[in-house]
């Protein structure tokens, strides 16, 4: 019998004007699913808090311990309406916003070489899935420039490095409160939503891995 298909999910704790961070029950969710196409996939789980420390430290550590074969990460972008894939991360790195542990960057950028690099194409696959669920989804070339496209580019670095076969980055906005009703003109997506168009980016993840495993490394 082949080994399991390991998948991690993450999402981030609160931080400095955002005490409530819906990554968090999102993730807890979708580790939850029970379905017949992942009794052979693995599913673990990690809530970063908001420190580039906290990044730097647990990134590898639980990537050691996982050995995930995909890792699908969801941050809060709390001033965008729709599910945001990002395509991309970019080098750089916020001065003026401190992290939830009061640390602001020393410098503008992650590290010395390229402006950005991709997550690859199958982001464009993660949108199709997504969109099918009927939630509005769009992608994205702007991570940021904060703890979600710093963890972003660290993920990146991972996978060029043999870590993970791939990865991706899914900002989800805030979501309407259980039970509230949508007012016109300002729409919010609900937790069910998101946990439905999450399932259906971690199952195109389940079928993005499953091939990569299966294709010989030249």
């Amino acid at each position: 019998m082949s080994e399991k298909l390991r998948v991690l999910l993450t999402g981030f704790g609160p931080f400095p004007g955002a005490p409530y961070n819906p990554t968090q029950p999102l993730v807890a969710r979708l580790a939850q699913l029970r379905r017949p196409a992942l009794d052979d996939v693995t599913i673990a789980s990690h809530i970063f808090p908001v420190t580039y420390a906290a990044v730097d430290r647990q990134l590898p550590d639980v990537l050691t311990k996982v050995k995930p074969d995909a890792l699908l990460m969801f941050g809060l972008a709390a001033r965008t309406s729709y599910l945001r894939i990002e395509t991309r991360a970019r080098n750089a790195v916020t001065m003026l916003w401190p992290d939830a542990a009061n640390t602001r960057s020393s410098k503008r950028g992650i590290a010395g070489h390229a402006d950005a690099m991709t997550f690859g194409p199958h982001t464009a696959r993660l949108l199709r899935a997504a969109r099918l669920t009927g939630i509005d989804a769009r992608s994205s070339r702007d991570a940021g420039a904060y703890l979600c496209n710093y963890l972003s580019w660290r993920a990146i670095e991972n996978v060029r490095a043999g870590g993970p076969r791939l990865a991706a980055f899914i900002h989800i906005p805030l979501l309407a409160r259980s039970g509230a009703v949508r007012r016109k003109g300002a729409p919010r997506i609900t937790l069910d939503e998101l946990v439905d168009a999450g399932e259906a980016m971690l199952m195109e993840m389940v079928r993005l891995a499953r091939k990569e495993r299966n294709t010989p490394v030249s």
